[in-house]
């Protein structure tokens, strides 16, 4: 009987287990003057499945998890509900693929700045965990033409 109240709780101690997620390169595009969204950019990588599900800032009125796409010779950007992070496969938040968008900035970033970020991850098990970032602002080399999706 004791060996079985043993391995129950391992066995549900480890449904609990959170993703160790590992951020790097973390940096946010700086803007320009009365610039009202800007994107945040990084490397994710877990070592197990789980998912980005959201995303904040102090200094965005709206922050969401995106997606840039090509349709007809037209790159268009939508929010996404949440981006997929496989076991050990770094996942790649970039100009031109997923990123996160900040929205409704509450002043310009200036390159230098240093933008502080929360990512959640979603567990497989469905349990959050938050992780605070600090991204450095910097120039992006050249602007991207693009079309919102519903924001």
């Amino acid at each position: 009987m004791k060996k079985l109240a043993i391995a129950t709780l391992f066995a549900l101690s480890s449904l609990h287990a959170t993703a160790e997620v590992t951020v790097s390169e973390a940096w946010v595009r700086a803007t320009v003057p009365q610039q009202r969204a800007t994107g945040a950019f990084m490397q994710l990588k877990s070592d197990a499945d789980a998912r980005l599900v959201s995303a904040d800032s102090p200094v965005a009125g709206v922050v969401e998890i995106h997606e840039m796409v090509m349709d007809k010779d037209v790159m268009k950007m939508s929010r996404i509900e949440a981006l997929e992070l496989p076991a050990g496969q770094a996942v790649e938040l970039k100009p031109g693929g997923y990123h996160v968008m900040l929205m409704d900035l509450k002043a310009q970033v200036k390159e230098g700045d240093q933008v502080p970020l929360t990512i959640v991850i979603e567990n497989k098990d469905g349990s959050q965990q938050s992780i605070e970032l600090v991204a450095p602002a910097r120039p992006l080399n050249a602007p991207m033409k693009m079309q919102h999706g519903k924001h």
